[in-house]
């Protein structure tokens, strides 16, 4: 049996405009993304076998550990890519981003499956394939994969590496709200289209808060206690590298992370 350990970075968006929307349903996006200090963690081993399997396990409890996990279907996408057969997957998931938050824990975890299964497999696929593998799966794997600070465009695919910037970052989320990209972006062509407000938008930083604060008096609260809190992605997170964030019932908070220069690694 061969294993590795793969350490999985979340992210946050420093700014995110939306552009318009695109024929396949998604929306082209500008952000300029980056990764932190807060990890899931990814166990990952191979052994030969009479059958090819993929088997996941993990400490959530609010993730599948089935062919519905983003994780699940990079490893089928990176077997199918390299033409492996007869070989059993074993990954085992430490949770410790949150789901819906903004954060790219789902993303960020597909893109430690494939950069670690490409370890397992010696090298099997060239940086460029595994970014193209990534772009296949989804929205911010190719900035969970490449690290730092990042330059995003298209659905977030598109990546260019910026200087980095060191810097803290604090972290609060509503305990019991997760927001979906799918809701998120709906709202915003909802108000858009509809001229809702709409010169209020260029007062975020984040097109997407704009979109959704108004429903949810959680967030609300966060945006008038903290004046320097900024929604990352679709939300429910708020960051901030100004204030810290005070334990308050209802709500998870994780202060004293950093930016980081890197992105899914083996450690």
């Amino acid at each position: 049996m061969k294993s590795v350990k793969v350490q999985c970075p979340a992210k946050i968006n420093l700014d995110l405009k939306v552009i318009n929307k695109r024929e396949d349903g998604f929306h082209n996006i500008e952000s300029i993304m980056q990764t932190i200090s807060l990890y899931d963690y990814l166990t990952i081993s191979i052994t030969s076998s009479s059958h090819t399997s993929i088997l996941l396990s993990g400490t959530s409890d609010e993730i599948p550990y089935d062919e519905r996990n983003l994780v699940y279907k990079a490893a089928k996408l990176f077997l199918d890519s390299v033409n492996v057969e007869n070989v059993a997957i074993n990954i085992y998931i430490e949770k410790n981003i949150p789901i819906a938050a903004g954060l790219a824990g789902g993303s960020t975890d597909a893109a430690g499956t494939l950069f670690g299964l490409n370890k397992l497999f010696k090298g099997i696929l060239s940086e460029e394939k595994l970014h193209q593998l990534c772009a296949k799966l989804g929205s911010d794997l190719n900035v969970c994969l490449m690290g730092g600070r990042i330059q995003t465009s298209g659905r977030g695919e598109n990546v260019a590496k910026l200087p980095f910037k060191e810097f803290n970052v604090n972290l609060i989320k509503p305990i019991n709200l997760g927001i979906s990209a799918k809701e998120a972006y709906t709202k915003f062509s909802h108000k858009f289209s509809n001229k809702i407000d709409i010169e209020n938008r260029n007062s975020y930083v984040n097109d997407l808060e704009w979109a959704i604060i108004n429903d949810y008096s959680e967030l609300q609260y966060i945006k008038t206690n903290y004046n320097h809190a900024i929604m990352t992605g679709s939300g429910s997170t708020y960051y901030s590298t100004v204030d810290e964030f005070s334990a308050e019932d209802g709500f998870w908070v994780k202060n004293g992370l950093k930016s980081t220069d890197f992105g899914v690694k083996i450690v």
